[in-house]
């Protein structure tokens, strides 16, 4: 079982920046692919961003190409997003996910552990 805790979500104006963490549970960690994931009011669910469990190897929507950058620090079981230039299209609720296996996969059904998600909203 991997417990995921998403934080730093919040309130920033357009073109500001945040970072967002999420803090994992076990002792797996690095050897799990992680990502981010997100949700709009009335929009399905959409990937943001992935890392491989080494840390080596990273993807991205198209939407954040450039603008978002996804970390990892394994010995501190953390992930994280920093999110640069945010848009008003960029709100949602952020939602952290573990995958079984350690390469970068963008679809969500390769993720079995989500967080329970962190509101970003930005203010045009």
């Amino acid at each position: 079982q991997v417990l995921l805790v998403e934080s730093g979500g919040g309130l920033v104006q357009a073109v500001g920046s945040l970072r967002l963490s999420c803090a994992a549970s076990g002792r797996t960690f690095s050897s799990r692919a992680m990502a981010w994931f997100r949700q709009a009011p009335g929009k399905e669910r959409e990937f943001v961003g992935g890392i491989s469990g080494s840390g080596a190897r990273s993807n991205y929507a198209d939407s954040v190409k450039g603008r978002f950058t996804i970390s990892r620090e394994n010995a501190k079981n953390t992930v994280y997003l920093q999110m640069n230039s945010l848009k008003p299209d960029d709100t949602a609720v952020y939602y952290c996910a573990a995958a079984a296996g350690g390469l970068t996969y963008s679809s969500d059904s390769k993720y079995d552990y989500w967080g329970r998600g962190t509101q970003v909203t930005v203010s045009s």
